[in-house]
């Protein structure tokens, strides 16, 4: 089972995915976690979102998608 749960900061997609992960037994993925994850990790990809959020800019959706790409491609 696949999900997407789209929505504004603070509407509850987070809270929604907890309770459906566990009621299914699905993986939860949260493009915010698996960003700072990366960051903290000092992946390549992690490294050149580090660089745009210390320019206090926006993340491009090429390199959250990379790393979302990355995390769907974990043997997890």
């Amino acid at each position: 089972m696949e999900l997407i749960l789209f929505g504004p900061p603070g509407v509850g997609k987070g809270t929604q995915a907890k309770i459906l992960c566990s009621k299914f037994g699905i993986r939860h993925i949260s493009t915010g976690d698996i960003l700072r994850e990366a960051v903290k990790n000092k992946t390549p990809l992690g490294i050149k979102a580090q660089e745009v959020i210390h320019k206090g800019e926006l993340v491009s959706d090429e390199i959250v998608t990379g790393i979302v790409r990355e995390t769907l491609n974990e043997p997890k």
